[in-house]
């Protein structure tokens, strides 16, 4: 292992236990200064790395989440946006990202029974989230991590973290059966003629075909797209961010969130998109360290292992810049929230949780040769 990947990596431990604890009941802050509030799907996510990381405050910390998202659960079994604010609702992931992490979590623990009625009560609530009562659930415009971005319909995210939940608490008929919906061709499902990458969402007649590189690397990891499909996504990805490089829009070796960009002239360009969404920005195809994490896992799962490492380099030099000042000893790492495409400055907030935990999942799953604990139940953590 190269010095700067270990340095990158002990500066992402050093970020996890410093947004440990904050100010909002002690649970876990969602950035070191900026964020000071437990935001659900940030500290979720999160988990990937916690159990890469083996840190044993850091998984009695991720204990704690659940245990209060539990307590705080709608009467209908949604999962809140905030860990301490049952008030706070209305996110499309929290509730199937809450699934997913409790089914690794038992798996990770061999707690078998963790929170079983939290999760029979939230299985319930997504249930009733289908638009037509079968397998693949709908969403509201802006609902899910992209609060700025429009997805309607049936997005490839969140039914992408279906298919995984659905596979980590041993539904496997279940999850079957949404692969098969998620893999109609008819204009039905995820897939678009001429393409391998599934649409970013459909509804009826609609449709966009953007390349949402969150929700295609998900599909890959939990396997909702086949292996054979794995790689071509992978190829129409780095062709398509060759493209960007020599048009001028992308200037990091990383993949954006989302390309092509929307652009003013398009029929779904937002007003809002002028002031926070503009091209190449956020969530119209800014480049988040913590969506690139999960692309070097999903190079991992699709065998593309040479690949995997060659991003992962360019990801442990992505997390070092910072748009503040930060403190010693661990300035020297930004873990920033998110960059611009075009010029590749850090726009968002420093020491993000889930930039330096997705760093650490990443490495992990570049080092073992496998995409961690969704394929296989994970072993405990040793560290104190």
């Amino acid at each position: 292992m190269d010095a700067s990947r270990q340095d990158a990596k002990c500066a992402a431990l050093a970020v996890l236990l410093h947004n440990a604890a904050g100010p909002f009941a002690g649970l876990p802050r969602t950035a070191g200064w900026g964020y000071p509030e437990p935001y659900t799907r940030d500290l979720l996510i999160s988990s990937l790395g916690i159990f890469a990381s083996g840190h044993d405050s850091l998984l009695r910390s991720l204990r704690r989440v659940l245990e209060t998202l539990a307590l705080n659960q709608s009467p209908h079994g949604q999962i809140a946006s905030l860990v301490h604010d049952r008030e706070d609702r209305g996110a499309s992931d929290t509730t199937p990202l809450f699934l997913l992490v409790l089914g690794l979590f038992r798996r990770f623990t061999g707690e078998a029974a963790f929170l079983e009625e939290a999760g029979a009560r939230a299985l319930q609530w997504m249930d009733f989230q289908t638009i037509d009562d079968r397998e693949l659930v709908g969403q509201q415009p802006t609902s899910d991590w992209r609060d700025e971005q429009w997805v309607l319909g049936h997005g490839l995210y969140v039914n992408a973290l279906v298919h995984g939940y659905l596979k980590a608490l041993g539904l496997q008929d279940r999850a079957e059966a949404l692969r098969m919906a998620a893999n109609r061709a008819d204009g039905r499902g995820f897939v678009s003629e001429g393409r391998p990458v599934f649409a970013l969402w459909f509804y009826k007649v609609l449709r966009d075909t953007r390349c949402d590189v969150l929700g295609n690397s998900l599909a890959i990891l939990t396997g909702l797209a086949d292996p054979r499909r794995a790689r071509d996504m992978v190829a129409w990805i780095e062709a398509g961010c060759a493209e960007l490089r020599a048009r001028g829009e992308l200037a990091l070796d990383l993949p954006p969130c989302l390309f092509p960009f929307v652009q003013p002239t398009d029929r779904d360009w937002q007003p809002r998109y002028e002031r926070y969404n503009r091209p190449g920005h956020y969530h119209n195809g800014g480049v988040w360290p913590f969506v690139c994490g999960f692309y070097v896992a999903a190079l991992v799962a699709a065998g593309e292992l040479p690949l995997a490492e060659a991003k992962l380099r360019a990801l442990t030099a992505l997390v070092r810049p910072a748009r503040t000042s930060l403190p010693a000893p661990h300035g020297a790492f930004g873990f920033n929230e998110w960059f611009r495409a075009q010029d590749g400055l850090p726009a968002g907030e420093d020491w993000q949780t889930w930039s330096a935990s997705m760093y650490l999942y990443a490495a992990a799953c570049v080092e073992a040769g496998e995409a961690l604990y969704f394929g296989r139940p994970a072993s405990a953590g040793t560290q104190a």
